[in-house]
């Protein structure tokens, strides 16, 4: 395993998926379960996640070096554009509120039905997201499926303890707006390189 590619790719996942729809879905997952239990079925909706786009990104590399490099520029370009144009959803943040309010009045699940309920929310709401693009094409990129993985799951398990633990506090803090935007600068930067590496 390479340390430093893995630490690249933990990078480049992180800020993509850390304003992402899945740190609120977490968020509202850990109001309303124990957030250890959220976080276990969240893990593991992601690691299957990584999974399906290591494969992907397995049969990727088997194309000639510059389809992989080009699909890579695109992905990483419609990953900015994306990031740097969608809107705030207040509504996510007005179900985060509701679902604290419900978790306040309600009977406590129990451990499967935490971890079912999360891991599901979770795997249906990853299914073909940005992030899991992302990976599929960093693992035909670098052509290390290991360290690609390694990065990818500790970055998703990290925002997914962000979003169960503290991602109330941490959209209090710093908008998602300017999450979104820090992550689109870092994902045009990665297709710039991409691109120059292709040429």
């Amino acid at each position: 395993m390479n340390v430093v590619t893995a630490l690249a790719v933990f990078g480049v996942i992180f800020t993509a998926e850390l304003p992402d729809k899945t740190m609120v879905a977490s968020l509202v997952l850990g109001t309303r379960f124990r957030p250890l239990f959220a976080w276990l079925g969240v893990a593991a909706a992601f690691l299957v996640h990584v999974i399906v786009a290591i494969a992907a990104g397995g049969l990727l590399s088997l194309a000639p070096k510059w389809i992989v490099h080009l699909v890579a520029a695109v992905l990483f370009l419609g990953g900015a554009i994306f990031l740097w144009r969608e809107p705030d959803d207040e509504e996510e943040l007005e179900l985060a509120d509701e679902a604290e309010i419900d978790a306040l009045a309600g009977d406590e699940p129990s451990m499967w039905s935490a971890i079912g309920t999360s891991f599901v929310v979770v795997f249906v709401a990853e299914w073909g997201d940005l992030t899991q693009l992302l990976t599929a094409s960093l693992a035909a990129r670098y052509k290390d499926p290991l360290s690609v993985a390694v990065g990818a799951v500790a970055a998703l398990w990290t925002v997914g303890a962000i979003g169960v633990l503290a991602g109330r506090t941490l959209l209090r803090w710093i908008p998602v707006t300017v999450i979104r935007r820090i992550s689109a600068v870092i994902l045009l930067i990665l297709a710039v390189v991409t691109l120059i590496e292709l040429l």
